[in-house]
């Protein structure tokens, strides 16, 4: 298990606390509570899934909505599990639970997010990040870009990537660096690449070129491992704006209808029957290309609610 994917599922077994006990403070949400969603909650005919709180001072890393909608059923006490890392790390569990599931977090309270944990784990890779904080790698690549600049602080010698291995900070990296850079902001000068990544101008002219075609292309970055369907999907389960909404269920049911292994998917192909090969290729091209168009929606609408 990587470094991540520890820190986060290390949460105990669920117990019953007061609500007096608990606290509500750090969250990463800056709009803060959400009346509505709490009185759906509230009126839900369900039981809630536990909230995560930090042990060591009792305040809500996730479920503060819960914890509010509990209030409002008159509730005393409420199912919780408990997190015993310190508080870095309670934050890094608060912000991938709440982009995991729940009420989404905002573009820019991912985004301030990820510069925390840039500040606090800065050992990790922009990919580890990127998973904790709902963001791609190329824009956690530009916020660490964007941290040094401001601070003047020295990239670590070494990263932890998602994989759970520790690769050492570049030359391969500062490309990819400058190249995250250059998708990101097209019209930057050379020089200006140069001194933001660490590289001579020359070394950016090249990234440039490889980026339009005029060289031969960088060496792919190793392979992430697959995330797990299953589990993601698991989680979503446990989000009550999901749950408890037509079109949330339906979403639920399409998701795990996907939850297939490469290996699994391998055995289904080989028991097509030859006479309808084609027709099951076909559709499942076009049901890939209506996947794909859903993603593409999702991320305008998170793009548009960020501007």
């Amino acid at each position: 298990m990587t470094e991540f994917a520890t820190k986060i599922s290390a949460v105990g077994p669920v117990r019953t606390v007061r609500v007096g006990d608990l606290r509500i403070a750090g969250s990463p949400r800056s709009a803060g509570e959400n009346l509505e969603h709490i009185r759906m909650l509230a009126d839900a005919d369900a039981d809630l899934p536990p909230i995560i709180v930090h042990r060591p001072t009792m305040r809500v890393v996730d479920g503060v909505h819960r914890l509010r909608a509990a209030l409002l059923r008159g509730r005393t006490e409420i199912d919780v599990q408990f997190f015993e890392g310190d508080d870095n790390d309670a934050f890094v569990l608060a912000v991938h639970a709440n982009v995991a599931h729940g009420m989404p977090l905002s573009l820019a309270d991912r985004k301030a997010a990820a510069a925390r944990i840039v500040a606090s784990h800065p050992h990790w890779s922009d990919r580890m990040i990127a998973t904790a904080a709902g963001l791609s790698a190329a824009t956690v690549a530009r916020i660490r870009l964007n941290r040094a600049e401001r601070h003047g602080e020295p990239d670590p010698p070494s990263r932890i990537g998602h994989d759970g291995k520790v690769r050492p900070i570049n030359a391969p990296e500062r490309r990819r660096l400058a190249r995250s850079l250059l998708l990101a902001e097209p019209s930057l000068s050379l020089r200006e690449v140069a001194r933001r990544v660490g590289i001579s101008p020359e070394t950016a002219r090249s990234v440039r070129g490889r980026l339009r075609g005029g060289g031969e292309p960088d060496r792919p970055e190793p392979a992430e491992p697959r995330p797990d369907l299953t589990a993601v999907v698991r989680t979503l389960r446990n989000d009550p704006a999901l749950r408890f909404s037509e079109s949330g269920r339906e979403l639920l049911r399409l998701l795990d209808a996907h939850t297939v292994t490469p290996e699994r998917w391998a055995v289904i192909a080989n028991n097509v029957p030859p006479y309808c090969r084609d027709a099951v290729a076909r559709m499942a091209i076009e049901c890939a290309r209506a996947w794909h168009g859903f993603a593409q929606q999702l991320e305008r609408t998170a793009a548009s609610e960020a501007s």
